[in-house]
């Protein structure tokens, strides 16, 4: 899952971003409303959590142009403004959920995951290779029968490798897909996947690396 949170007041939507990440959501964060467009027309994000009162370009405007584009992500209005007049325009606008602040943050987490199951796409089909057996549905991964229990990230690298058949898939493409633009890759956060998602495959091995490039099974 990989989710936007658009807030202009910086701790506050950093707070958020942080205690998203906590419960392993991909985040990126954006301060005003049309860095929110210029970042959603780059990554299809799950869901867009959206403060109202936005610099640059209104929330209500960005949540209409958002709906405009037709993509496929929910949008989650977080504001202090909490009438019921308020809740019925921004459900109005396109908004699929509406949570007043202050709020608590459990469950702000139980809503954007509420969100991202609305959010998913047709069902797909298991992914299978050497030997490999993913459910992108179900979230599990057999390897010639035998479970093979992954954390969220292990999960998410093997779909990526899994969907390119056989192709090379770049250690940037991994990361941008994989985690959000904050996180901190660049200190082996990849690296360490792959060989924890390697040890729980078992063998023969299943992944290669390609030294400079990135891996593919």
């Amino acid at each position: 899952m990989r989710v936007l949170v658009v807030e202009d007041e910086e701790r506050l939507a950093d707070a958020v971003a942080h205690g998203l990440r906590l419960h392993a959501i991909a985040v990126d964060v954006a301060y005003d409303g049309q860095e929110a467009l210029d970042m959603a027309a780059y990554v299809d994000y799950d869901v867009v959590v959206l403060d109202r009162d936005l610099p640059e370009v209104h929330g209500d405007d960005v949540c209409r142009r958002l709906r405009e584009s037709g993509g496929g992500g929910r949008v989650l209005m977080l504001t202090a403004a909490g009438q019921i007049r308020d809740k019925i325009d921004g459900l109005a606008l396109g908004a699929d959920d509406y949570l007043v602040k202050p709020f608590a943050f459990a469950e702000l987490v139980a809503r954007v995951r509420a969100l991202s199951r609305r959010s998913a796409r047709a069902a797909v089909p298991p992914l299978e290779r050497a030997g490999i057996t993913l459910d992108p549905d179900r979230r599990t991964v057999t390897r010639d029968g035998r479970r093979v229990p992954l954390n969220r990230k292990e999960f998410d690298v093997l779909r990526e490798l899994l969907s390119a058949d056989g192709k090379l898939v770049t250690s940037g493409e991994l990361r941008r897909s994989v985690w959000d633009e904050y996180a901190d890759t660049g200190t082996g956060a990849l690296r360490v996947t792959i060989t924890s998602l390697r040890r729980k495959l078992g063998v023969p091995p299943a992944i290669q690396n390609v030294p400079g490039k990135g891996y593919r099974l």
